[in-house]
């Protein structure tokens, strides 16, 4: 079955359709990983977007339920250039077709993401609409045209849990064993903007018992839980549009140790006073040079973001702790009088390197000792 993309600018793209059939639109955004699709597709902060893996092969070690990092698919489609038609992989339970299928997630695959790829970096991420149903350009593009910017959208909403849970499990794969395991001794809530499993799970591998609220409790909802921490999730969407949470954050620092990542990192940024911004096609990839401004060394590491912190308008007291090598935006802050640090980057490694891992226990050793490291 055929398939077809179009973007806002006019241009369609031709290939053949994989996984569910129908139509869908969303921001059109590019992944430079080579491996972690499965990650990716289930990751809440690419919620309002359609994904495109500039890997060329995809689907050929398929799907397993260990490495899903939420209960559902969570883009709106999937742009690849060539689908696997062979699965090898001990631990793959179903192919990628099949799993799109069952998920209700269009998929398109044989036409040139290079091109597709190219455009994106040159004019900036576009709104598109992925299509089985309708061949007309002409009602594509305007279709597409009509779809509302990643800017000014609250989309927390719509991937953050109703109601309040627990979660114990950490590490358990010896794949994945990579933080030393500890005993619960550290109450920490964990507010879910749109969270990945691979955090509660390392969270929970160095000692903390989590207890996850919803992205629009109050502080006054999370402080009546008595956390001896307090950690902000990834999320999708614009971080100014999430006012709500940006007013829990600031009734949360400097009453309990803070650390947030990805949305959660922008969240405190704009709490504490700093601005962000739309960053042109943002930064998706396992292999993203981060220097950690305090100690010098560089972690390759795992980004999902499309809005940045604006260096020039952090406060006084918030320092830079982390800096992108390839753009020079702000990957990491911190701030010692209040507790509180966050990064722009997945320390969690899901998927990606373990470079940053130590993150999660300099939140414990903030809790334990109430004093940053040298690391952060």
């Amino acid at each position: 079955m055929r398939a077809f993309l179009a973007l806002e600018d006019g241009t369609v793209f031709e290939g053949r359709a994989f996984g569910a059939e129908g139509e869908t639109s969303g921001e059109v955004v590019f992944n430079t990983s080579l491996t972690g699709y499965q990650e990716a597709l289930t990751d809440p902060s690419y919620c309002g977007q359609i994904l495109t893996m500039t890997y060329p092969l995809v689907g050929n070690y398929g799907v397993n339920p260990d490495d899903t990092e939420s209960s559902s698919v969570q883009v709106k489609g999937l742009l690849i250039r060539e689908l696997s038609p062979l699965v090898s992989n001990f631990r793959s339970t179903e192919d990628l077709h099949h799993y799109l299928k069952r998920q209700n997630v269009l998929g398109m695959e044989g036409f040139d993401t290079r091109a597709l790829v190219r455009k994106l970096r040159i004019k900036g991420s576009l709104r598109g609409v992925l299509s089985t149903t309708c061949n007309s350009a002409t009602e594509l593009v305007t279709k597409a045209k009509a779809i509302p910017t990643m800017t000014g959208q609250d989309l927390v909403r719509e991937v953050t849990p109703k109601h309040s849970s627990h979660w114990n499990e950490g590490l358990n794969h010896p794949l994945t064993n990579y933080l030393q395991a500890r005993n619960a001794k550290h109450k920490v809530v964990a507010v879910d903007f749109g969270m990945k499993r691979n955090i509660l799970k390392c969270l929970t591998q160095v000692g903390c018992e989590v207890t996850v609220v919803p992205g629009t409790s109050t502080a006054a909802e999370i402080l009546a839980l008595k956390p001896e921490g307090v950690f902000l999730s990834n999320g999708p969407g614009d971080p100014a549009a999430v006012t709500y949470a940006v007013e829990t954050i600031k009734g949360l620092v400097g009453k309990v140790p803070v650390f947030g990542i990805c949305l959660g990192h922008q969240l405190l940024s704009l709490a504490l006073g700093a601005k962000t911004f739309k960053l042109k096609f943002g930064h998706r990839g396992s292999n993203q040079p981060v220097r950690n401004e305090n100690t010098g060394r560089v972690e390759i590491t795992c980004q999902n973001h499309g809005f940045a912190v604006e260096k020039t308008s952090l406060p006084q007291g918030v320092e830079v702790s982390h800096l992108n090598l390839n753009d020079n935006t702000v990957e990491g802050i911190r701030h010692q009088a209040l507790k509180a640090f966050s990064v722009q980057y997945h320390p969690e490694a899901s998927a990606g390197p373990h470079d940053s891992s130590y993150l999660f226990e300099d939140f414990v050793l903030l809790m334990e000792t109430g004093k940053m490291t040298q690391k952060v």
